[in-house]
């Protein structure tokens, strides 16, 4: 019985692989500006809700605004009487 099993295997071709590098393809999904665009406006929008988290009680959402975009003044970053 053995030999017939190596007879059964030498007649079989080998499959052929794949010449990809862990078959990856060639062509990104999205266009790759897109894509940096939408990180950035994702990094943006997480970073001003940790601001908005973290802000005083007395400052407003646009005090935060302000100060994530770099506008602020310090009359928007010192608290109100």
């Amino acid at each position: 019985m053995a030999g017939n099993e190596n007879q059964a295997m030498k007649e079989t071709p080998p499959r052929p692989h794949s010449t990809d590098v862990l078959h990856q393809r060639k062509k990104v999904p999205f266009c790759p500006m897109r894509m940096a665009i939408g990180g950035f406006a994702a990094i943006s929008v997480l970073g001003y809700f940790v601001l908005y988290a973290n802000k005083k009680p007395e400052a407003s959402a646009l005090d935060v605004a302000k100060v994530s975009t770099g506008m602020a003044h310090p009359e928007n970053t010192h608290p109100r009487n």
